[in-house]
């Protein structure tokens, strides 16, 4: 790139990609990047990975900053998609619709691949450039993408799953999180350890401890280049080159988007209850689920309302076998206050979970060889023992 090009990159607007697996505490670092009073006009897209949003609800909104939600996984439609977010986003702001921005920060979803994202965004190494669709005002250029890695079940996730290590492949800035955590030998690396093999699969990528990170060091503007990633991320790209082809042509013979880009059994499915629910039954509820589904339960967020305080809902956040403290807003993020779950699974079938779900808060009686004659055996058979247990230890505190 030339140093015109690098000069020209003054007048255009950065786009930041934030990415991390399932867990890794995207949603929670951006709340603290926005919460820092040096940071102004600041539009931040949420891409989720499921058919009812909540995380917009996590991510606290300053007067300087806009949340545009999107339900649908961006990674796996039309890579256009994102252009037009950011024209649409940009259009608002023209219009007075909201405030003005100098910077975009998309969250992406924790099992979203970067690769059509970048692919998209990127200023190539011959200086061309993403232009608005409608052809006028400011361009965006992609200025980093800053991936965390979850220190406590990052390596498990990047054995396990392909986007995972995609993720860290395509950084060019690494947040260890969760390295505040009590640790011992057999919960958690040594952290400069982690370091080294962060780096033997990225050897590029600029690596913080999420404690230790200057917020305006990391989402500081420079051009993203894909030289400096690597020959996997090249050899990805052009793949996605040719998948955008492949898309295209596709589109307009038989209206489909882009790949799918997810392992078979990897499936959301959501929860909405209309009442507030008994604290207690509900964390008896993720308990046996998760010590049922194991590390099929990749993830569990959302929010609850309790019996207990109905106007101040819990935001619950769970991934495989760790659940996170509960945190306790003082009111309501909006008007709709059901209970609202989303889960992301492996191999998991939603029906009987919701009809746990419902045992489980309702009391209603509840007949394992019906529900779960689909669960699979491993998770029926954990799902019998353990509520059977449950039963009996109700029954005798009765």
């Amino acid at each position: 790139m030339s140093q015109s090009d690098v000069m020209d990159l003054a007048d255009r607007i950065p786009v930041f990609l934030l990415s991390g697996f399932l867990g890794a505490g995207k949603s929670t670092l951006l709340n603290a990047f926005l919460n820092d009073p040096g940071v102004q006009d600041t539009a931040v897209i949420i891409n989720e990975f499921g058919d009812v949003p909540v995380d917009h609800l996590l991510v606290r909104r300053g007067e300087t900053t806009v949340s545009q939600v999107s339900t649908g996984c961006l990674c796996c439609s039309d890579t256009t998609d994102i252009k037009r977010t950011l024209d649409d986003l940009r259009s608002a702001a023209q219009d007075g619709l909201t405030g003005k921005f100098t910077r975009v920060i998309v969250e992406m979803s924790g099992l979203g691949d970067p690769a059509p994202l970048v692919n998209a965004l990127a200023v190539d190494e011959a200086g061309a450039d993403h232009q608005p669709s409608s052809g006028e005002g400011p361009v965006f250029y992609l200025a980093g993408v800053v991936t965390l890695f979850d220190a406590i079940a990052g390596a498990s996730s990047i054995d396990n799953h392909f986007e995972a290590m995609k993720q860290i492949a395509f950084a060019d800035r690494i947040v260890l999180t969760k390295t505040d955590v009590e640790r011992s030998a057999d919960t958690m690396r040594d952290v400069n350890r982690l370091s080294d093999e962060l780096r033997n699969l990225n050897s590029s990528a600029d690596i913080f401890d999420r404690h230790a990170v200057d917020f305006a060091s990391l989402f500081s503007p420079q051009p993203y280049t894909v030289v400096d990633r690597g020959e996997d991320v090249a050899g990805w790209l052009a793949l996605e080159n040719a998948l955008a082809l492949e898309s295209g042509h596709a589109s307009q013979s038989a209206g489909s988007g882009g790949p799918l880009r997810h392992a078979a059994g990897i499936r959301t499915f959501s929860i909405v209850h209309d009442r507030p629910l008994s604290e207690e039954r509900f964390h008896r509820f993720v308990d046996l689920l998760q010590n049922s589904a194991g590390q099929r339960l990749l993830r569990v967020k959302g929010i609850v309302a309790t019996d207990e305080r109905p106007n101040e809902p819990l935001i619950v956040h769970a991934v495989q076998h760790r659940v996170s403290d509960p945190v306790r807003l003082s009111a309501w993020p909006d008007d709709d206050r059901r209970t609202r779950l989303v889960f992301i699974t492996n191999d998991v079938d939603p029906e009987p979970v919701r009809a746990l779900f419902t045992a489980m808060i309702n009391a209603a009686p509840f007949s394992l060889k019906g529900t779960l004659r689909t669960a699979g055996e491993a998770l029926a058979g954990s799902v019998f023992r353990q509520l059977s247990n449950l039963t009996r230890s109700s029954r005798r505190s009765q």
